[in-house]
């Protein structure tokens, strides 16, 4: 355990309808081995139960006075997390989705991962919660990323789902992100480019360790190939071309067969079985 915490973390999480997922994501937040700053909930128009849920956690648990809920009436992903790191007061800002479980030493491996002054932005491997043979996913994860890292020394990139900034770097790339209103962009690799713009280190950082859902694979193949299009989109936006540059695409593409049909039918089972609330204690404790 980290004793001397000299930088602060705050989580940002961006919500919109997530009342299956959002209380086992908070509840990760609240039980690090350090704990965070604040955890910022940044609510997006939801009409589910998400708040409530939310409220009744903030009032009963333990550390839930970390817990600050804002709301942003702009629809979008990216209006929603700009507000989450305006009112961040962190040395650190960590984003994660509400589907994510993120593992019990993750503020404690940000902070040690940050130590060092030149890296401005992390992120780390993710283990499919909601799919059989978690542990091997996650090890067929890193190694994925190591390739594609492998492969583009020049760029860079973070994942939304399991990333952090320093609060220095998201100021100077602040005014200059896009807004995305037509929803057509990683808004990830949009934070990834503009981070290598203004010449600010990513390092990926193999024990920074989250869950997320696999539910994108559960889409529709149209859907699924617009998402993975959001790739080339947003490359194509920033007039970048580099080698190895649709190889996430590739990768993402022959995938989705065998695990669209496999998510298919796992997920009913992991849904029956319990789902969340019976899985992530025991997943993502190290």
């Amino acid at each position: 355990m980290l004793n001397n915490q000299t930088l602060t973390v705050s989580i940002v999480v961006p919500v919109y309808n997530e009342e299956d997922v959002i209380i086992n994501c908070l509840k990760a937040c609240l039980e690090q081995t350090c704990l965070p700053k604040e955890i910022i909930v940044v609510d997006n128009n939801s009409f589910d139960n998400s708040l409530h849920l939310i409220a009744n956690l903030k009032r009963t648990h333990k550390n839930g006075e970390l817990i600050k809920v804002y709301s942003e009436k702009q629809q979008g992903l990216v209006s929603t997390r700009n507000t989450g790191f305006v009112k961040a007061r962190g040395d650190i800002y960590g984003r994660i989705d509400a589907d994510t479980i993120i593992r019990t030493d993750w503020v404690e491996n940000l902070s040690l991962a940050f130590a060092d002054q030149e890296i401005m932005g992390v992120s780390g491997p993710v283990l499919y919660y909601d799919m059989p043979w978690r542990h091997f996913g996650l090890k067929a994860d890193l190694i994925m990323r190591k390739i594609v890292l492998g492969m583009n020394k020049k760029y860079r990139f973070l994942f939304g789902s399991n990333m952090a900034l320093r609060a220095q770097a998201w100021d100077k790339i602040k005014d200059k992100v896009c807004l995305d209103k037509q929803d057509l962009f990683h808004e990830d690799i949009d934070i990834s480019l503009h981070l290598k713009e203004a010449n600010l280190k990513i390092a990926f950082v193999p024990s920074l360790v989250a869950g997320i859902s696999a539910r994108r694979m559960g889409t529709s193949p149209k859907e699924y190939r617009n998402y993975v299009k959001r790739f080339s989109r947003t490359y194509n936006a920033h007039n970048v071309k580099q080698f190895g540059q649709k190889t996430p695409e590739y990768i993402l593409m022959s995938i989705y067969p065998p695990l669209h049909i496999l998510h298919k039918s796992y997920g009913k089972r992991f849904n029956k079985l319990g789902g969340l609330n019976r899985y992530s204690k025991k997943l993502f404790r190290h």
